[in-house]
Order: C-alpha cells, then structure tokens, then sequence
C-alpha cells in the first residue's frame, strides 16, 4: 500500500502544526487547532513538510479524503521532486472515484518519465473502465521497461564490508573501492578481485570510507571518513568526529589530514568533490552542511535549515560551479567566485531531479543516479552555457533489475562506474548487518557516457535566468528553499 507506505513513519506532534499554520490567537495566545477543522487555506499555509507527511497519515486513517487531498497538494508544492507524493495524492483522487483528477495526475507523471505497475491496484477500482484509463496503465508500464546499453562490469566478493565508494585514477587506469565497515581502499581488477590499498593505521587514524576524490594533477585521493558506529574499528571517545584524509593516489601513503571541530553535534561527511590546486569540498548529510578546505581547516560554505539530505557534489570542469544533490529537493548549484547559491533550471513537466544520491561531472554535463526515481536511473543532464539550466535530458541507463539500490560512482574516462545494489539498507542502527548471511555480493555496473551523445533524449528549452541567491544570514532565500538562510559564505 503506497499511501500507507509514505504517509506513515512520521512522528511530529501535531501541535507543531498549529504553531506554523495558525495566526496567533487574541492575547498571544496559541491554542491547538483540532485538524478535522483545519480548513484549506490554513493547510497551504503550512511550511514543515514533517507536519503535512503527519496531517496527511491522521487524515488518511480517518477516512478524511477532502483533508488528506488539501494536504498532498501542499506537499507536492513544498518538495515537487518526490514521485511517491504525486501517486498518493493519485490514489487519493481514485478513492475518492475522480476520474478526471486521477487521470490528470497519472498523465502528468508520465511525461516526467515516471513508471508504474497500477492495473492490479485495488485504490483504483473506481477509475477503470475507459480507454483513458487502459492507455494510461499501459503507458505507465512501458516507463518501467529497462532502457540501456550499460552492463554489470564485474562483482565485488561477498561479505560484511558495505562497499560505497569508488574512484579512478586515470593514470595507472584502476579502480579504487572504498569500505565502510572496514575503513579499507582496495584495487579493483576487471574481475571483481581485490587488492589491498589503503588500510587504517595508527599513523593515518583513517575510519569510515564514505566517499573517495581522485585529482591526478595532483596525485591526491581525498578521503571523506567519519567514526561512525558502522565502522568495525569503532572507538566511543572518536564518535562523532569526521575528516578528510589525503594519500597519494600513486602508492597510498598517508599525507595528511583536516578534522573537522568538535561541536554538540557529531560531524559525518558522507561526500567529496575535489579539484587542483586543493580545491576540495565535503558535506555533511545528516547536518546538511558542505565544507570548503580552506587555510587548512574545513571551512562551512553552504547550510540550509530547509535542507533535507545533502548528497552528491560534482566541481565543474572549470571549477567556478560547485553542484550539490537534495535528495528530496533536487540539484543546486553555487557560483563559487561569488559565493552565492542559484536553482539549477529545468522543465519541471518534462524532468524530475528527485532522490539523486550520485552527482558527477563529465564533459559539460551532469552524470545523477536517481535511486529514488520509479524506475531507478542514471540520467546525464546536458546543461546551458552558463551551466545553470539543463537543456537536454538523456537516461543512460533505466529500469535495470540490477538497480536494487544504485548510490555511488566514478567516472573512468568515457565510462561510469557505480554501485547498482548498495546493501546500506541490510544494516541496523547499530552499524550491524541484520542477518550476514542475506548480504549480496555488490554489483559495480558501467555506463557509457557517450551513449547517444548528440540524439535522442528529452530536449528542453533553458527556464528563464533567475539571479543568484543573496543568502544574507537571517533572511532571503536559498535557492527554491524557503525561509531564512546562513548558506553561502562572502555575503
């Protein structure tokens, strides 16, 4: 049950609601609003998406169709990006036997490449029976065909290991996997064999391998790692801490390293860009803040209370732009000569930049694997001259019974490189596995970049240039993200 799925799992209290949607009582008083009264106009008001997730599942289990509708539309507009929105407030039109409006919806996410299996779904009894409706299922149903050249390119071994990095380095034409539990950097040969590369030590005091960065210009791999419980090596007086970590990406020895302070919070950096010349960027996901080395310390550049999950970085090839994945929001970028962030532009009724983990760069484009997206996908985002609009949308690789959950990559020349069946979801809260031996060997899968590289795709006229963010401490806007804003640094 998707409506069931995706509206449950949230745990804010509804007074929350009351305090973000209601004007303020005579008095200065705030008294709770019952939500069965809430009317239209007080649930477009509403700017927590937790507090929408939570009305939407108490409406839902009520049997308050009219409500739960008010409260998906509001949500759709706060995060556009999230398909599983737009086929709940489907399905609730269906219940509801409103053909026209379910129709509309369906048809909508069609065009933006969305796929699905509904014929056999019972929310939509009340629909079937029209031309409209069959064409739609089965035009639903061709998006979730595989779509591609791409194929596996070899298996790592199986075991308790949770690879999710790699990296190439071009000048010795290896690839290097990065482990999690292990904390490991190893070789990888076109079999799947490993050899050992980098491994932690008292002298380089390494962790979690999260994310890797290869500069040959500078035969460097930067290391994102953090002390998580994940980590085998897992220490208690290092929890909470998070660095990045250089080695020569020639022989792997230990160069140096820049922790990031210890605060109230503990860090995690989950992601890595970098370029020459120490241009290195890192974030962190669960705070939702990237990180500039700058002067020898990891310096905050972008944060964001409206942020939801910071994920991939990608450094463009001239290293002005620096791009950044939200996995629930989309694509950003940040001009970095003027320090100051801009939406990256698209036709929203053509495209969908939603649930990207993997951000890359290649050739003037966007390389995002988007495993959240139905059917999971890798798309290659053709972008304007000035770098901030995508013009031309073109899926490498789509649908694949091998993407059981694709994350990470490394572009390797012409080729991609990427995990297609990340086993993440296999381990605890406790950084343990649930049951070792349901652990898959990962597939490492390859895309070529190239694939129909002038034809095809889905083409776009580039949105109207909106001017950069402002992002005054305090006020303005972070991009699309609304309220206030501390994002970038130097204004």
């Amino acid at each position: 049950m998707i409506l069931l799925r995706i509206l449950c799992g949230f745990a804010f209290a509804l007074a929350a609601h009351s305090i973000a949607a209601q004007p303020a009582a005579q008095g200065g008083n705030r008294p709770a609003l019952d939500p069965a009264t809430l009317t239209q106009q007080q649930i477009s008001g509403v700017t927590v998406p937790e507090v929408l997730y939570q009305l939407a599942a108490t409406y839902k289990a009520a049997g308050d169709h009219e409500r739960l509708v008010w409260s998906l539309q509001r949500l759709i507009v706060l995060q556009p990006n999230v398909g599983d929105i737009k086929l709940a407030l489907a399905t609730a039109y269906a219940v509801q036997g409103d053909k026209s409006r379910t129709y509309d919806t369906l048809l909508r996410m069609q065009q933006q490449g969305y796929g699905y299996d509904l014929g056999d779904n019972p929310n939509f009894e009340k629909v079937h029976g029209t031309e409209a409706w069959d064409f739609i299922v089965d035009s639903l149903r061709k998006s979730l065909a595989p779509f591609g050249e791409g194929k596996v390119a070899f298996t790592l071994p199986r075991g308790d290991h949770l690879y999710e990095s790699l990296a190439w380095d071009p000048k010795r034409e290896r690839l290097l996997v990065g482990s999690v539990r292990d904390g490991t950097i190893q070789i990888a040969d076109a079999q799947g064999r490993l050899k050992p590369f980098i491994a932690p030590d008292a002298g380089n005091g390494l962790w979690s391998v999260y994310a890797m960065a290869a500069v040959p210009e500078d035969d460097a791999l930067y290391v994102a790692s953090t002390s998580s419980v994940y980590f085998k090596g897992f220490s208690q007086q290092d929890f909470g801490k998070a660095g990045v970590f250089r080695f020569r990406l020639s022989d792997g020895k230990f160069v140096d390293k820049v922790l990031l302070e210890s605060g109230n919070q503990p860090n995690t950096l989950s992601s890595i860009a970098a370029g020459p010349g120490g241009r290195v960027f890192a974030a962190d996901g669960l705070r939702n803040i990237i990180y500039k080395l700058d002067g020898g310390a990891l310096k905050p550049m972008v944060a964001n209370p409206r942020l939801t999950s910071v994920r991939g970085l990608a450094l463009s090839g001239d290293r002005s732009r620096l791009y950044f994945a939200d996995h629930t929001l989309g694509v950003f970028g940040v001009d970095l000569a003027a320090g100051k962030a801009f939406d990256l532009g698209y036709d929203v009724a053509r495209l969908v930049l939603g649930g990207v983990d993997g951000l890359y760069w290649y050739d003037g484009t966007l390389v995002a694997i988007e495993n959240r997206m139905s059917p999971r996908r890798v798309m290659r985002l053709h972008l304007s001259d000035d770098g901030r609009a995508v013009v031309r949308a073109m899926p490498l690789d789509a649908g694949k019974p091998e993407f059981e959950l694709p994350t990470y990559g490394a572009v390797a020349g012409d080729q991609f490189y990427f995990i297609a069946n990340s086993q993440k979801n296999a381990y605890d809260a406790y950084g343990s596995p649930k049951d070792a031996s349901k652990l898959e060997p990962v597939k490492v899968y390859r895309s070529n970049l190239r694939f129909a590289w002038a034809e095809g795709g889905v083409e776009m006229a580039a949105p109207a240039r909106r001017p950069l963010s402002t992002s005054k401490p305090g006020n303005g806007r972070f991009s699309n993200v609304e309220g206030g804003s501390n994002s970038v640094t130097g204004d």
